[in-house]
């Protein structure tokens, strides 16, 4: 189950948070005053649009990962787009590159990025009384790890292209590190949201009082994630999803060697006993890491688990990573899970290896 370690070769310098400006459609209001009753709907909902970014640069991918990483984001686009609308980012220089790549079915929209993972770096939709807008969490490179000049503007230029309003918070945090069932309840790590190079000085309640206002929230199940073991001091979407209100799907590692075997054990014992903001008890289903993957890619980064895919219009995107035992058991468990869906499994190896994953690389815009 690792993810996305310090495989970058450019680091963010310390020194002032570069955020991102205002549009002439951002709101002036922060998102705890503002009276509107916003709701982040479950990723179930229908959609308009998936949002990605064709961002992978040979400076922090390198030379031998670079061109595989962008046919994983090509068949990405070119799977999702079977179901619903695809915009996806592109510097201006690569944009026949991008073009050659995805095909004429995709939405290309120019702009300047750092890198390709639109769950971060792109605004968190959220809707109230028939209006739409997006969150600017004010991306940060996962704490200045890595640099993000370009990509801590890309939340209010993908709210200024969908032609919403783009809401202003104070917290620093990622969409990959929020999970919510869209009737109230969120999955968050600690370790993400409550770090110190994100948020210091911010106590939970400081962050409960502004996701509730500003996601319609009504409980938070607080996972304490891991600091420090992966770029992104460990997301909640590598960690558990929800399927639907009330059923969760959970990671386990079950190497008593790894870094997450405790993590995600201490994950389970939380979500079994847990109940959401409905009083229902979580039911929760584990889905198994794949044994072995191709050995083309894999590497200690590289990362090996099913829990990242990706709900879209009628599908689920799922990773496969040819151990045919586990591949099999997790496409016929996420059918039973979405019986209404197709489940969809690609191969993302070259993605993989750098730690992320499908989720990873796409935000969902709700129908209007």
């Amino acid at each position: 189950m690792l993810r996305r370690q310090f495989i970058q070769s450019s680091l963010a310098a310390a020194g002032v948070l570069l955020v991102a400006g205002c549009s002439d459609t951002e709101s002036s209001v922060e998102g705890g005053d503002d009276q509107r009753e916003w709701r982040m709907p479950d990723e179930g909902d229908p959609h308009k649009r998936t949002w990605m970014a064709f961002g992978a640069s040979e400076a922090i991918w390198g030379a031998a990962l670079l061109p595989e990483v962008r046919r994983n984001l090509a068949t990405i686009a070119q799977t999702i787009a079977q179901f619903e609308p695809v915009s996806m980012l592109v510097r201006p220089e690569e944009l026949d590159l991008a073009r050659g790549l995805v095909g004429p079915t995709i939405d290309l929209v120019t702009a300047p990025l750092d890198d390709l993972w639109m769950r971060d770096t792109g605004p968190v939709f959220v809707k109230a009384n028939g209006t739409k807008a997006g969150v600017d969490f004010n991306f940060n490179g996962w704490g200045e790890k890595q640099d993000f000049d370009n990509d801590a503007g890309v939340a209010n230029l993908v709210c200024t292209r969908a032609g919403v309003e783009s809401l202003p918070s104070d917290l620093i945090l990622e969409g990959g590190g929020i999970e919510v069932d869209g009737e109230g309840t969120a999955i968050i790590t600690e370790s993400c949201v409550l770090n110190d190079n994100r948020n210091p000085g911010r106590s939970k309640a400081d962050v409960e009082e502004e996701l509730v206002a500003l996601l319609g929230l009504e409980k938070i199940i607080w996972l304490p994630g891991i600091k420090g073991k992966d770029i992104t001091d460990g997301h909640t979407d590598f960690y558990a999803r929800f399927a639907r209100p009330g059923v969760v799907v959970a990671g386990y590692d079950p190497d008593p060697t790894s870094f997450d075997h405790d993590v995600t054990t201490r994950h389970l014992e939380i979500l079994k006993t847990a109940t959401d903001a409905k009083g229902r008890t979580l039911d929760v289903v584990v889905l198994d890491a794949p044994g072995s993957v191709r050995p083309a890619h894999e590497s200690d980064d590289f990362a090996a688990g099913y829990i990242n895919f990706y709900i879209c219009n009628g599908a689920v995107i799922a990773p496969e990573f040819g151990d045919p035992d586990t591949d099999q058991a997790a496409k016929q468990e996420l059918e039973r899970l979405f019986p209404d869906r197709r489940v969809v499994q690609i191969n993302i190896d070259a993605i993989a290896a750098g730690g992320g994953g499908i989720h990873c690389t796409t935000q969902q815009e709700p129908a209007d």
